[in-house]
């Protein structure tokens, strides 16, 4: 999306992969800045840790704009603007989707986390909790980080299958989809029944989740909207043009996707990716 995005507006695009991992960020980071580019977009991996190369792009009169995530700093001035959905809210409606799906019934919840350390990770883990604290019924029996990745939450499912036992395992609650799927796959070789026996909800909103949805082997998603580059190109082209300052967060929506729109919303989205 966001080279689409940079396409159709004639901006030069530079893309550096970082592989999950901050220090190959602030790697790129000075690089681009020894380039003399306009300005930075950066998805931060983790929350912490960013002031020093910030500083270094501020000195360098490149603006920089978060994407995703937030960070945690002691000077906001270090970075522009943040285009991100409430993560906290989504972690909300998750839950809320959960709540409402049980009912009055026990129901022993496993959480698979994203990274540790990174803000949306710490917010959809808060907003979920809030939630589960006013619905006594639902109890989060594990919580283990997945790293946001699928073969490291399929090695996590797969121990926790092992120690809790599948039919203790009301639901599982993802951070992001990538790891549902993994989750998908550990709980289907070790004979459950994903979707049906075992509830699931994760958020992002990518086109495997939906067909994992539409196979029935997945119930909802909250969307993280895939055009954040749109709103932060705009952010950018404003400031550059005439300084016009914007709002330090520009929050994107974050819906709820259930199984009945999976195949349709499969369709739609399968070849933006």
């Amino acid at each position: 999306m966001a080279r689409e995005q940079a396409e159709a507006r004639g901006i030069d695009l530079r893309v550096s992969d970082a592989q999950q991992r901050q220090e190959n960020q602030i790697r790129a980071i000075r690089t681009f800045i020894a380039q003399g580019v306009d300005a930075i977009l950066l998805a931060p991996v983790v929350e912490t840790g960013w002031d020093a190369v910030l500083a270094e792009a501020r000195e360098a009169n490149i603006p920089v704009v978060l994407l995703d995530r937030r960070i945690e700093t002691a000077d906001e001035d270090l970075y522009l603007a943040a285009v991100a959905s409430d993560a906290v809210e989504e972690g909300r409606v998750a839950a809320r989707w959960l709540a409402e799906e049980v009912g009055d019934r026990q129901c022993g919840v496993i959480e698979l986390q994203g990274t540790v350390g990174a803000s949306v990770a710490n917010d959809r883990r808060e907003g979920f909790a809030e939630i589960v604290a006013g619905n006594p019924n639902l109890t989060i029996v594990r919580s283990q980080s997945g790293d946001f990745t699928r073969s490291r939450a399929k090695e996590v499912m797969e121990s926790l299958i092992r120690s809790v036992g599948g039919p203790n395992i009301c639901a599982v609650y993802a951070h992001n989809d990538d790891m549902m799927i993994g989750a998908i796959q550990a709980m289907t070789e070790a004979g459950l029944n994903p979707g049906e026996d075992i509830l699931t909800v994760s958020i992002d909103g990518v086109p495997d989740i939906f067909r994992a949805m539409a196979e029935g082997q997945a119930n909802a998603t909250v969307e993280l909207t895939p055009n954040m580059a749109g709103p932060a190109f705009d952010l950018l082209e404003a400031y550059l043009d005439d300084g016009t300052a914007p709002e330090k967060w520009v929050r994107t929506d974050s819906p709820l996707y259930l199984a009945d729109t999976a195949e349709a919303e499969y369709a739609q989205r399968r070849d933006r990716y």
